[in-house]
């Protein structure tokens, strides 16, 4: 055997490497994407930490598509609630409503059915460590607005953690427990009315 053949031989299998590892991606992007497209409701205790070191905790509900609603134990004043295509921040001790596009949100991405990580979402990364699967995505073209690193349980798959890193680069960490998968909800639970007009009808405001 020639020298040239032999280097050539000893070369094929780091040749194929990146093919498995592009293999493996695709594999594990294609099982996050059958999770959540067979994922209709969730709800959960939340831990949720910033990156300056601030905590909350609550309680969330998911209901795919679309609609989700982040209680804060007190005395954090925040309540959050995705519905109608809608994101909606209220600040109960501000008494002040923020309202953005949920597909303007790195969150919009667990609330789309189907969900397709391709097209106008892009996967900037798949890692895979202690049976935890991280894959990282973006709305294509639009990065500096922010991504979402979705953190699963591989066997068997199950949401546990999410990482939303801004436009400013700041992560902030929410981890799930007590999940419980399937449950009904009832739909005024992702209702929002801005609690100032209710008080205006002479009701007792959240």
């Amino acid at each position: 055997m020639t020298l040239a053949r032999r280097s050539l031989m000893l070369a094929a299998p780091a040749l194929l490497l990146p093919g498995l590892a592009h293999a493996q991606e695709a594999e594990a992007i294609r099982r996050v994407e059958a999770y959540f497209n067979a994922l209709t409701t969730l709800k959960a205790r939340f831990l949720q930490v910033s990156q300056a070191g601030g905590s909350a905790e609550g309680t969330a509900w998911i209901w795919r598509p679309s609609r989700m609603r982040f209680e804060y134990d007190a005395p954090e004043p925040t309540l959050l609630v995705a519905a109608d295509n809608q994101f909606f921040h209220w600040d109960k001790e501000l008494r002040q409503a923020t309202v953005v596009p949920l597909n303007a949100t790195p969150l919009g991405v667990l609330l789309r059915s189907p969900l397709r990580l391709s097209g106008d979402v892009t996967v900037g990364g798949v890692e895979r460590s202690g049976g935890l699967l991280r894959v990282t995505v973006f709305r294509t073209g639009q990065q500096a607005e922010g991504r979402i690193q979705l953190v699963l349980e591989e066997e068997p798959m199950a949401l546990r953690q999410w990482v939303v890193v801004d436009g400013q680069n700041r992560a902030t960490r929410v981890t799930l427990t007590q999940a419980e998968i399937g449950g009904r909800f009832s739909p005024a639970l992702f209702a929002f009315n801005d609690p100032r007009f209710r008080e205006a009808l002479g009701e007792r405001p959240n």
